[in-house]
């Protein structure tokens, strides 16, 4: 056991000098699942407990997500929105032309723009590249923010998607052309979804840029409201419901794993007088490289739920039982035992 309490925690964003809560609010739900209201309840509590990286794209409900957040701004005191670290990205469709997706100069200038008038900010602290775009050379993506940094729109860059390679690239492009490196990078990471750590993470860890994970809580598998022998109702963060999630893990031979974390989950939420979301987020904020766990709840009681994982650590048993029950176990090669031993030497030498 060890002892928990309410304090939120702080870390720096990446290898940037700018301080972040540990626990970020996602806004992918505001003006989709969650109306204009709630979602400003949402901020309000957020800010109140100690939050304040706030997360949004210009493809959360067409710009309604960051119109939600602008208005928010506007209507409370400057104090308040000071606390603010706001991040956004651009990168998705925001209309049928073919140039009004993808990272290259001419869309992200517009969208930048875009956001920051829904918004009502002259600047965003981290403008995200909200995934990789095969299109679009790194150079010139990179070159259109060395220029919104120079001109006070942006404070940080951030990846959001991007895999190991793509990371490395940007990075080193970013190096050897002397424009702002990435600070963060921004994925899908949780329980259910560790395969990141074969290569995202090391060199996410290597560059000195932070994680902001994305469904920590698994589309709400990790929350506990699904159990086995009943079928899921409902919709994930993505959209699909519950059941193809299952069969989807079903096809990699995988449903059982699900169980099975979910099991040790519920085990350790227990022992610990926790929620298995609270244990859940508690985890990941624990991992290596994480800056800053990206909440996404609907409702001001999920959001409740999950600000109690603030100030709560795991013990190293409990770590270790929710490390083995959901290990990816991945194939021997490059990423498993015989990849790995390959790969390590002894530093006094010998076979």
């Amino acid at each position: 056991m060890t002892d928990t309490d309410d304090t939120m925690e702080y870390r720096t964003l990446g290898s940037s000098g700018c301080a972040v809560s540990v626990l970020a609010l996602g806004t992918m739900t505001f003006g989709r699942e969650t109306g204009e209201a709630d979602s400003h309840a949402q901020l309000d509590r957020f800010v109140e407990a100690g939050g304040t990286l706030v997360d949004t794209a210009d493809v959360y409900s067409t710009g309604v997500s960051e119109e939600i957040i602008g208005r928010w701004f506007a209507s409370r005191p400057p104090e308040m929105c000071e606390r603010v670290v706001l991040a956004t990205k651009g990168r998705f469709p925001m209309g049928d032309g073919p140039n009004e997706l993808g990272l290259s100069r001419r869309h992200l200038t517009t969208a930048l723009d875009a956001s920051l008038r829904r918004l009502r900010a002259e600047r965003v602290d981290l403008y995200q590249m909200h995934a990789y775009d095969p299109w679009t050379p790194v150079e010139e993506t990179l070159g259109f923010l060395d220029d919104a940094v120079r001109a006070g729109k942006v404070h940080y860059a951030g990846l959001s998607n991007f895999t190991g390679w793509q990371l490395q690239r940007a990075v080193s492009v970013a190096e050897h052309r002397n424009f702002p490196r990435p600070v963060t990078v921004q994925p899908q990471y949780n329980l259910l979804a560790r395969e990141i750590e074969w290569e995202i993470v090391p060199a996410a860890e290597a560059n000195g840029l932070g994680l902001l994970p994305w469904s920590p809580l698994g589309g709400g598998w990790l929350t506990g409201k699904y159990r086995r022998n009943e079928r899921p109702t409902g919709a994930t963060r993505l959209g699909e419901k519950p059941e193809a999630g299952v069969e989807a893990y079903d096809r990699r031979g995988r449903r059982e794993r699900t169980w099975e974390v979910l099991d040790a989950l519920r085990l350790v939420a227990d022992e610990r007088g926790a929620s298995m979301a609270q244990v859940a987020l508690a985890w990941l904020a624990g991992r290596p490289a994480v800056t800053s766990v990206i909440l996404g709840a609907r409702t001001m009681q999920q959001l409740e739920d999950n600000l109690g994982a603030a100030g709560l650590h795991l013990s190293d048993e409990h770590v270790e039982r929710l490390d083995a029950a959901s290990d990816p176990q991945p194939a021997d090669y490059p990423y498993g035992g015989p990849g790995i031993q390959q790969r390590s030497r002894r530093i006094d030498g010998g076979r």
